[in-house]
Parts: C-alpha cells; sequence; structure tokens
C-alpha cells in the first residue's frame, strides 16, 4: 500500500525542532538518510540536530564533512534530546537497535516519526511511514520529497545517493525498483558522483583489511549439499591482521557468491568475546530475516542480523542449524 505522506507534512511544518536518530552501528543507509532529511528541514527553516546511539564508523565519515551527526551523551546531552518538539526515527523501527536512544525516546514527550523499509513488530509509540519494499530508507526520503513538493538541496545528494547504493548493493538486490533507479538518477542530476563514492567505499581498503579477508575467506565452510556456506571472525583475527570491525564489511557477500549456494552468513566474535555479530545474506527465495528474528535481531528477507551470546563457534552453530531446519522446509 502506497504511504500517505500528507500527516507528515503536518508534523513538519508545523513544528520548528527537530532530532534525527537511527540504528545502532549506522550504515550509509542510516546516516544518508539522516542527512539527507536534515538538509530538507534546514531548507524549511527548522531547527535539525542529528544524534545516534554510536559513532559513525570511520569509513563514513566523508559523508559528514561538517560534523554533523553526533554521539548521544558524548557529543549531545541526552537531556537536551528531550527539549525537541519532533524525534524522527530513520532506518529502524525496532527498540533493539536503538541502543541509549531508546530510553530516550521512551521518556520524551516529542512527536516520534518512523521512516523506515524494516520489517519490526515493536511499537516505538509513533507515527509510521514504512514501506518494507522499499530499497532503502534514503529512497524513501527521496518519495517523500517528490511527493510533499519538497526540494531536495544539493548538499544532500550524495549521502542520499550513498544510502540506497549502499543498501541495493549496488542496485544489484531485489528490492531495486524504477523508483529507486528514477530517484537515483535524480541526485545524480544534481551532483551525486557515482564512479567517486564507489572508488572511496569499495576501492579505498586498508592493507589490514585485505589481510583479514584473506584470512576469513580461507575458512569459509560449505554445508547442506553446498546450499550453506559460512565463515568466522575470531578477536585474534583482529590481533594478528590490525583489522577492526568496520573492515569485516561486505564479506558476507563474499561466500555467497560460491555457486549452489542458498544462503551465507558470517560470525564476528566482539570485543569481549561475550558476543557474536551474526550478518546473513540469502539468494531471491530463501527469507533469512526469519532466522535472524529467531535471535532478536531482524532485517530483510535476503539480508538480516543478530547479535548472539558467545562462544564463537557454539553461535556459529546455532545459526547454522536454523538455516539447515529452514532448508528442510
Amino acid at each position: 500500500m502506497p504511504i500517505d505522506w500528507e500527516p507528515l507534512r503536518q508534523i513538519l511544518e508545523n513544528h520548528q525542532t527537530f532530532i534525527l536518530t537511527s540504528h545502532v552501528r549506522p550504515d550509509a543507509d542510516a546516516l544518508g538518510s539522516e542527512l539527507g532529511m536534515a538538509a530538507i528541514l534546514e531548507a524549511m527553516g527548522k531547527t535539525v540536530n542529528i544524534v545516534n546511539p554510536s559513532a559513525s564508523p570511520h569509513n563514513l565519515l566523508f559523508l559528514d564533512p561538517d560534523k554533523r551527526v553526533k554521539k548521544v551523551g558524548a557529543d549531545f546531552p541526552s537531556s537536551k534530546m528531550l527539549e525537541a518538539d519532533v524525534h524522527i526515527i530513520l532506518d529502524t523501527s525496532a527498540w533493539g537497535q536503538l541502543g541509549p536512544v531508546a530510553d530516550i525516546l521512551k521518556k520524551t514527550k516529542a512527536i516520534k516519526v518512523v521512516i523506515d523499509h524494516h520489517v519490526s513488530s515493536d511499537d516505538l509509540g509513533a507515527i509510521e511511514f514504512k514501506d518494507t519494499k522499499a530499497a532503502a530508507a534514503g529512497e524513501l526520503v527521496c518519495r517523500m520529497a517528490e511527493e510533499l513538493g519538497y526540494a531536495i538541496p544539493p548538499i544532500a545528494a550524495t549521502p542520499l545517493y550513498c544510502a540506497m547504493a549502499t543498501d541495493t548493493g549496488w542496485f544489484r538486490f531485489p528490492a531495486t525498483s524504477n523508483r529507486t533507479m528514477k530517484a537515483a538518477g535524480h541526485l545524480i542530476e544534481m551532483g551525486a558522483k557515482p564512479h567517486e563514492l564507489y572508488e572511496t567505499l569499495y576501492e579505498n581498503y586498508s592493507h589490514a583489511r585485505i589481510l583479514l579477508a584473506g584470512k576469513v575467506l580461507s575458512r569459509v565452510k560449505v554445508e547442506c549439499d553446498g546450499q550453506i556456506a559460512y565463515t568466522t571472525v575470531s578477536q585474534e583475527d583482529f590481533k594478528q591482521t590490525g583489522a577492526n570491525s568496520v573492515d569485516t564489511e561486505d564479506l558476507v557477500n563474499e561466500s555467497l557468491k560460491i555457486a549452489g549456494t542458498q544462503a551465507a552468513f558470517i560470525a564476528i566474535e566482539q570485543q569481549g568475546r561475550k558476543n557474536v555479530k551474526i550478518s546473513l545474506r540469502s539468494r531471491l527465495g530463501f527469507n533469512v530475516a526469519t532466522v535472524a528474528e529467531q535471535f532478536g535481531g531482524g532485517g530483510h528477507q535476503q539480508a538480516s542480523g543478530a547479535m548472539l551470546p558467545g562462544p564463537l563457534e557454539k553461535a556459529a552453530q546455532n545459526i547454522l542449524n536454523k538455516l539447515s531446519e529452514q532448508l528442510k522446509d
């Protein structure tokens, strides 16, 4: 069902101060949609702050040259968040993804708005503008601007383009639609430079990342008659290569390139070794979101994630077991 954006128009035009926020460990869609929305609101004369539950990853700082995005507590007092008229939550609608911002949102008397493309059953007490078939939150921001007649400032072209390009695997994933491509084309007209952005994101790796990739991919295992591929990353791997958690981004996609695979995952041991981050990917027709949801995670049918308790090998085995069960259904 198409989103009715008119209620959002009333909220945006009748209030002055806004806080934009997103999920922990923000990706390019989270940051891009926030920065794009902020630019639109500021062009309307609104006062906007972007405050996230965790810091932006180093490889995405180029999207925010003016350092607009703050971390709650460290860069922006939590008490000040309560002063805003409206809180807009982008690219998530799950309490578990909001970290310390969740407590603030539960206390605030401000109007809460969600703009998201993920499946979630959580009730944030917000007015929701959701389309789970949309390719990215950035696409929804573009769609909102188009349908309400708001101009997208040129400064928003790069972050919004990155939001859509990264969440669609550079416009390869099934959620990519003609509306996605139309929005991307408009952003290119406004100044987004796809070749430069691709080089910055994917052809600018550190030596440490390449060493980590070699180590991690060398231990890929294939199970269930070749239909499931997975690998693991330990804290020792990070120590030996000098890499960090950001360097694991997109490694899960390499395992899915093996012929015959239906699903792939990577299990990443977190600092302190108590928790294990799981990233799942699949081909069209295999829903990994249902597996992630069993462990308190979620996402999309072909791209989901969850956080499990350690140890590393046990967490990986738990995911493998659930994927195997799903193959049999």
